[in-house]
């Protein structure tokens, strides 16, 4: 089965190029010229991996990614961009992107960085710090073998630590991955599912990273 891309990107002629140069490595390739489209798209179909253009009509990339994610969409993304500006690349990871590449880029070097993102989610579909396991397919995070009873946003959590293991996670992130920018989340609410996630896991640290966020130890 041929590896399923959705390519968010406004300009036709260099979406055309894209395309070509995509299928021609083997890819299935959907374009979409809109953010509206692109979302619109999702709904219908299941993809591999999403290449994102950010200044597109209707939603831009960002956005976009940031609803998906709100969605529980965890299709792995790579941002294609103008920009070299740091708070738009930072704001680019912080909606739950996973690379980005400058444009103009090198065709060469953009299919290494999806060969590199494909590879490290394939090894992440069950994905594991000590007796934690994350089941990527089945969207459920396991104990010792025993599937912890985690609410949404304590899945989205939890998770969140386990892919930054023994690095401080910051609230900003934190807030950012469990609300939509329509919702508003809190340092409060963000300690309840804290302490509920320990509660679970007295076995494992997890570690108040105080003015900063948060730290799961392995």
């Amino acid at each position: 089965m041929s590896i399923k891309i959705l390519l968010l990107e406004d300009d036709l002629l260099f979406a055309e190029t894209l395309t070509d140069l995509l299928e021609d490595s083997g890819y299935e390739v959907v374009h979409s010229p809109n953010g509206q489209n692109a979302l619109d798209i999702t709904f219908e179909n299941k993809f591999d991996l999403y290449l994102l253009d950010i200044n597109v009509p209707l939603i831009d990339g960002i956005t976009l990614l940031q609803e998906l994610r709100g969605a529980n969409d965890f299709t792995p993304a790579v941002f294609l961009t103008s920009h070299k500006d740091k708070e738009v690349l930072k704001n680019s990871f912080l909606s739950g992107g996973d690379d980005y590449i400058t444009k103009p880029f090198d065709t060469d070097e953009l299919l290494l960085r999806i060969d590199a993102v494909l590879r490290r989610t394939k090894q992440d579909k069950t994905a594991c710090i000590d007796l934690l396991c994350h089941d990527e397919i089945h969207k459920r995070i396991l104990y010792d073998n025993v599937e912890l009873e985690l609410s949404k946003k304590e899945y989205e959590l939890l998770l969140l630590l386990m892919q930054h293991a023994n690095n401080a996670v910051p609230k900003e992130m934190i807030t950012q991955e469990l609300w939509t920018s329509s919702q508003s989340g809190s340092d409060g609410a963000i300690r309840v599912y804290i302490n509920r996630i320990k509660q679970l896991l007295p076995h494992m640290e997890i570690q108040n990273i105080r003015g900063i966020g948060y730290r799961l130890v392995s």
